[in-house]
Parts: structure tokens; C-alpha cells; sequence
């Protein structure tokens, strides 16, 4: 009898999907949740409902949620997003090669906008949820938007304009910047010219300016036929560049800047500096997907670099900032676009601080069997870059179980000060947010 061959890495251990939906009350705590806490810390990641995918990224999205309020530890709620995918098995594309922009796992991120939570995948449109997590259905701006929209929007946080695009594989335009006023409406939709489709995860919103990463990870129409890994290779003729487009001219000319060759899935924040220069905080792999039908870049790790764009002399000094391999950076939301004081990575099992102005760190080690995830940041007043609290699920490999952790940001090697004991393991996954309750 031949032995039942091991699961892949992305299904098994804390990567493994869990199979039911729960709602629970009054959780337990470890130490005391801050009273000023009043929302939830919600987290997509993907969760494929059949238990297999070919890859991580393509399992269906599941979002799990835990409220705060008044100090208690209130509510968990999990739950699946139901795409038509997951619901009626639909593909992006018909045997036509016709599109279907609802067709996708939504698994990746969520978000708020002007009163919607939008749970995200940067290959089809978003699904809106509702407060309990329930899914209202595919969301496209009233029937504005007409690509895909990325998984990591950016909120201005002086005019509250969400920024974004969408990016294409089979048919042009192969990239489309959009903007939505604070009020939803989507009102910029504009083609960038770019050679070839390549994979844009994330981009660059400043004061002033959008920054895209056009890098050399291309998509490849065999490996998306073969529909059982990631459709996309590196590929050394490419080459890397950044292109900047000015917000006052939603629709003008994107100026190219050459770089080094590399991949970025996430950026940790932009600005302008005073000398006309464009600032970016990135988190840098020196390649991505090289071997072919591999369902992990295995060897790979992302660093700390910043890359300072001259506008001037038309060049990018590029400076790597550390070797700590890490991912998932955030820093506090309000600060999206303008020069931040500091910023969080995850780091294998710690969260670490970065001064990004004197250089130092600060880290938060959870141990060697418990492994955090991404940590969104909460306000805990309303000076931006000022006190907060970081949130992440942490998993304990010893007990299979999960924690939501809050730790003080502005002191992140003390002990936490509130450990919220989940009844459900939450499995490894993408992005989140600290939704603070709205006023009415």
C-alpha cells in the first residue's frame, strides 16, 4: 500500500483552513483591553472551503473578526466571503476569454471606505460586507469600475480620496489608476501605458504624488493554463522601474525612473521630502518566481530598503536600511503619504519597530512557538503618529490555538496588555485593519 502523500506546506500546520463558521461572546483575557478600544480587528486571508489549492494565494477568503469595546474582549466572528467563486465555481475567464470581474477568492485584504467594508483581492472587484461580516455581494462603484482594484488602496488622510488601480493580464490596458471621493464616488479611471502585464501588489500614494512598481514578475498565459501555481515568472528582460504620476494631474504624463531589478510585494509608506524628492519605504526581494511552477520562491526574503526618487536628475538612490528578513509592514494609517516617525514589521516570531528617522528598533518577541502575524495599528487618540496599540493573531504551535495580542506600540518589548484566547485556530494570513466604530 503506498503511503498518503504529505499535504503542501500552504495546507498543513496553522496554513491548514479551518472548516467552520463560529460566533462567539464574552472571550476570555489575559491582562486588560484598553477601554479606548471600540471596533473590530478584522483579517482576510485564504481558506479554501474544499481544504486544497494549488497555491496559497488562491485559497477562498475568509475574514475573522474580534470586537472590542468598553474594555471586553466582546465577540469572534469568522467567515467566508462568498464570491461566485466559492459559491458557483466561476472563473475569471469563460472559455470565450471573456472577463468576469467577480470571479475571484477575495481573500487578501479589508478595508473601509465612505461606510463600506471591502474585502479585497487584487484580481477581481471587491465584495462589501456587512457589520456581522455577512457578504452583500461584488461592489463596482455603481457600475464605474470596470478592472480589478488592488488589494492595498490608499486613504488620503487630508482629502480622504481612496487610490488605487487595477491590473490586467490578458487584455489592455494592462494597468488603471482610480480615485473615489470621500463620499464613494468614483470619479478618475485613467490607463497607464506599460509594455506588459505584469504583477502590481502594491503601489505609492504621497501628498502629491502616485508611485507604481512596475518590476519584473510577468505574467505567463502557460502557467495560467496549467491553473495549479502562481501565473507569473521573473523575467530578467523586463527590467524594474518606478513611475510617478502627479495627483494634481490625475491624467498627465507618468514620468519612469529605472531601478535595480528586484520584486516588492509591500511598501511601508511614501512622502515628499523638502527637496523635492520622493521618499519610499519598501520591503525588497532581490528576485521573485525565477524557477518556474514552484509554489514557493523558497531561499527569498524581503528587507528593509529605502528607495529616494530625484525628479531632478531623473535617478533613484536606492539604500538597504536592514538585513532582518521580514513582511507585512504598516504604519499608522493617518500617516499614509506624509513623512512617519516609525513603522512595524513582522519578523518571523516578533514584531519590530523601525525609527525611520535615527534608525533604531524596537522588537516584541513572542518566542519560538508562537507566530504573529500582520500587526495593524489602533489609534488611541486622534494625533496622528501619536499613542497607539498594535493588533495581530498569534499562533501557539504548541497548543494549536490562536490569540488576538495587543501590545503597546509606543513600548513594544513590554508584556502584552491584553492576550484575547480565540475559541477557533486562525490560520496564517494576509491583511487587516482596526475599524473603529463611526460616529452616527
Amino acid at each position: 500500500m503506498s503511503a498518503t502523500p504529505a499535504a503542501p506546506r500552504h495546507l498543513s500546520g496553522n496554513y491548514a483552513p479551518v472548516t467552520e463558521e463560529l460566533t462567539a461572546y464574552d472571550l476570555p483575557v489575559t491582562g486588560r483591553v484598553p477601554a479606548e478600544l471600540s471596533g473590530w480587528y478584522l483579517r482576510n486571508g485564504p481558506n479554501p472551503a474544499d481544504a486544497a489549492s494549488g497555491h496559497w494565494f488562491f485559497g477562498d477568503g475568509m475574514v475573522h473578526g474580534v470586537r472590542l469595546d468598553g474594555g471586553r474582549a466582546v465577540a469572534y466572528r469568522n467567515r467566508w466571503v462568498r464570491t461566485t467563486s466559492l459559491t458557483d465555481g466561476a472563473r475569471p475567464y469563460d472559455a470565450q476569454g471573456r472577463r468576469d470581474l467577480t470571479a475571484g477568492p477575495a481573500n487578501t485584504h479589508v478595508v473601509r471606505h465612505a461606510g463600506r467594508t471591502l474585502a479585497l483581492v487584487e484580481t477581481a472587484l471587491p465584495y462589501a460586507l456587512t457589520r456581522d461580516l455577512d457578504t452583500v455581494g461584488p461592489y463596482d462603484f455603481g457600475g464605474r469600475l470596470h478592472t480589478a482594484m488592488t488589494a492595498h488602496p490608499k486613504t488620503c488622510p487630508a482629502t480622504g480620496e481612496l487610490h488605487f488601480f487595477g491590473y490586467g493580464m490578458l487584455e489592455q490596458p494592462f494597468l488603471t489608476y482610480h480615485r473615489a471621493g470621500a463620499d464613494g464616488e468614483l470619479v478618475v479611471s485613467r490607463p497607464v501605458e506599460v509594455p506588459r502585464p505584469t504583477m502590481m501588489h502594491d503601489f505609492a500614494l504621497t501628498a502629491e504624488h502616485v508611485v507604481f512598481m512596475d518590476l519584473p514578475v510577468v505574467f505567463d498565459v502557460e502557467l495560467a493554463l496549467a491553473a495549479r501555481t502562481m501565473p507569473y515568472r521573473w523575467d530578467d528582460g523586463h527590467g524594474a522601474r518606478l513611475g510617478v504620476l502627479r495627483r494634481d494631474d490625475p491624467h498627465g504624463a507618468v514620468r519612469w525612473f529605472t531601478v535595480d531589478p528586484c520584486y516588492v510585494f509591500h511598501l511601508l509608506n511614501a512622502y515628499d521630502a523638502p527637496d523635492g524628492s520622493i521618499v519610499l519605504h519598501v520591503m525588497r526581494y532581490p528576485e521573485m518566481w525565477r524557477r518556474t511552477g514552484e509554489t514557493v520562491d523558497r531561499g527569498q526574503q524581503a528587507v528593509l530598503w529605502t528607495w529616494t526618487v530625484d525628479p531632478a536628475t531623473g535617478t533613484v538612490r536606492e539604500e538597504q536600511l536592514d538585513d532582518r528578513p521580514a513582511e507585512f509592514p504598516r504604519v499608522d494609517d493617518r500617516l499614509t503619504g506624509l513623512r512617519a516617525p516609525c513603522g512595524h514589521v513582522t519578523s518571523g516570531h516578533a514584531v519590530v519597530r523601525y525609527d525611520l528617522a535615527g534608525g533604531s528598533t524596537a522588537v516584541h518577541d513572542f518566542g519560538a512557538h508562537r507566530t504573529p502575524g500582520e500587526a495593524a495599528f489602533a489609534p488611541a487618540d486622534g494625533a496622528p503618529g501619536g499613542r497607539g496599540y498594535l493588533l495581530t493573531y498569534v499562533h501557539d504551535a504548541r497548543t494549536d490555538a490562536s490569540d488576538l495580542v495587543v501590545l503597546d506600540a509606543g513600548d513594544l518589548a513590554a508584556a502584552p496588555l491584553a492576550t484575547v484566547h480565540l475559541p477557533a485556530r486562525v490560520p496564517f494570513g494576509f491583511h487587516g485593519n482596526w475599524l473603529a466604530d463611526e460616529a452616527d
